[in-house]
């Protein structure tokens, strides 16, 4: 594996700087800040940081370019640290795709920026948010670029786990792991950081079992309480196969709703932009292509859509395993501790009413779901099933 030929420099210690926020990730931290200062064998210019859902993936790597950048490794109060953690250093570039994918053609994009020199900073950084969201054939693309990468610059590549990844890249790339953080770190960034009272972020941070964005949505959002709240009472009531039914086009309809009002706005903003620049409208013209130009922007817009509307499902499904994980505890007499506590009265209904063995298959009906959501069966169909073998005894 070659090693990219950043200038070392010192770094501010673990917890401080550009790494602040990266809680309960000091190996990590510990990590790229050796790479950063640049011990020996420490830095490379192909990395992979992978951690599961909320662990800070993006936090971290987007640390790690800015303390590439800056003159003290990442101080975070310089320009340069301020401008590569906002995406605005002209030599770090920062993707994360609100498609469902990131093609072949996005990516030979990116390929064309790293072979370019640094124009102000130490490195040409190119941080890739969701590289498990890389296509076949984008993924073939990339693996040149990180197999014979130019002499300053640095790939750092973003997924859940390193087999999101296909092997011919991930195995060319220095892998670095993040944990779920504890319940304690998240509550006491989102006290220190956001001026959280105490008690609701610990809160927060249970319930959203270590995913920081998700404990800081649920900590500020009374909305987003009110829905899990809603998703919650869902396992409880699925007594007749009209519930299960009801229940799965409750869920969906929300789900679309939900990703329908996160987008309705800059839907509106981005076709009127695109319009204005085609001349579309203007004295009753409409340019040549126009048509095809904004069909593709509708299919863009389609696929945001799409995308945030699984990611709403997603976090049902979160929910449902959370229920059904405090279910199997108390069948199983563990002692770890519950997340959903205050639903106690529910859960020892439902544990005692069922097994063990029952518990299990409905946490894997959950995780069938989720698989069934990523190879596009249709969302119906699969919250449909799901419901069922939720069906309570």
């Amino acid at each position: 594996m070659s090693t990219s030929t950043v200038t070392p420099t010192a770094t501010p210690p673990v917890g401080e700087g550009v790494w602040a926020e990266l809680v309960g990730q000091e190996r990590a931290v510990e990590t790229l800040r050796r790479a950063v200062a640049g011990e020996r064998h420490a830095m490379t210019h192909a990395w992979l940081v992978t951690g599961p859902p909320g662990s800070g993936r993006s936090n971290a790597a987007k640390a790690f370019a800015a303390a590439l950048q800056c003159e003290r490794g990442g101080c975070g109060e310089c320009r340069a640290c301020r401008t590569a953690l906002s995406g605005a250093h002209p030599d770090v570039t920062l993707v994360r795709t609100e498609q469902l994918s990131i093609g072949v053609d996005d990516v030979r994009e990116l390929v064309r920026r790293a072979a370019m020199s640094p124009t102000l900073g130490r490195a040409q950084v190119i941080v890739v948010e969701d590289a498990d969201r890389v296509t076949e054939r984008g993924a073939d693309a990339l693996l040149k670029a990180v197999e014979e990468p130019a002499a300053r610059t640095v790939w750092v590549l973003c997924a859940p786990t390193p087999d999101d990844v296909v092997v011919t890249i991930r195995s060319r790339c220095r892998r670095v792991e993040l944990a779920t953080p504890s319940d304690e770190a998240v509550a006491e960034l989102l006290t220190r950081r956001d001026g959280i009272p105490y008690e609701m972020a610990a809160h927060a941070a249970r319930v959203a079992q270590g995913h920081i964005g998700r404990a800081r949505v649920l900590a500020r959002n009374e909305d987003a309480r009110r829905r899990r709240a809603e998703v919650l009472r869902i396992p409880a009531a699925l007594t007749t196969l009209g519930e299960c039914l009801q229940a799965a086009a409750n869920v969906v309809d929300a789900a679309s709703e939900e990703a329908g009002q996160a987008t309705q706005d800059v839907d509106a903003r981005e076709k009127a932009e695109l319009s204005e620049a085609l001349g579309v409208g203007t004295r009753g013209t409409r340019p040549r292509n126009a048509a095809a130009a904004l069909k593709d922007l509708e299919e863009q817009q389609k696929a945001r859509t799409k995308r945030l509307q699984r990611d709403a499902l997603d976090r049902v499904l979160t929910e449902f395993t959370s229920y059904y994980r405090d279910v199997l505890a108390l069948q199983t007499g563990g002692t770890a501790r519950l997340i959903n506590a205050d639903l106690l009265t529910d859960l020892q209904a439902l544990a005692g009413r069922s097994t063990p063995v029952q518990t299990i298959g409905r946490l894997d009906a959950i995780l069938a779901c989720r698989e069934a959501l990523e190879t596009n069966v249709a969302p119906q169909l699969a919250l449909e099933s799901l419901m069922i073998s939720l069906h309570a005894p």
